[in-house]
């Protein structure tokens, strides 16, 4: 009787030694991935580029929104470091994103011109 139940969970714990830290990883990618806060950095920086090429965009303006980009991305590096993007960092990162959007539109409208 006791061969029969080891035979019977020594397949059990076996699979479960491959599957937990299968499962563990699959769950920390998710919590440690940003793909909507990274989309919203590639529009940005895609918006930002038009308003280059279109003139819409000073030089100034462009760097200085370019910036703006970069320390959101150091934002999320670091909030990423520890493995767990928490709500709370999600937020903050999101609000940044918020208002380098609304300075994308408004140096785009400003009616200030590319002289260069």
């Amino acid at each position: 009787m006791k061969k029969q139940l080891t035979a019977l969970l020594a397949p059990v714990a076996l699979l479960g030694a491959f599957i937990l830290p299968l499962a563990t990883a699959v769950r920390a990618s998710t919590l440690q991935n940003t793909p909507g806060i990274d989309r919203r950095q590639q529009r940005q920086q895609q918006r930002i580029g038009r308003g280059i090429r279109r003139g819409g965009l000073t030089r100034h303006e462009a760097v200085r929104l370019e910036r703006r980009e970069s320390r959101i991305q150091r934002m999320e590096d670091r909030a990423k470091s520890d493995g767990r993007v928490t709500p709370q960092e999600r937020r903050r990162i999101n609000r940044h994103l918020n208002r380098v959007n609304r300075g994308i539109n408004r140096q785009r409208n400003d009616r200030q011109r590319r002289t260069y």
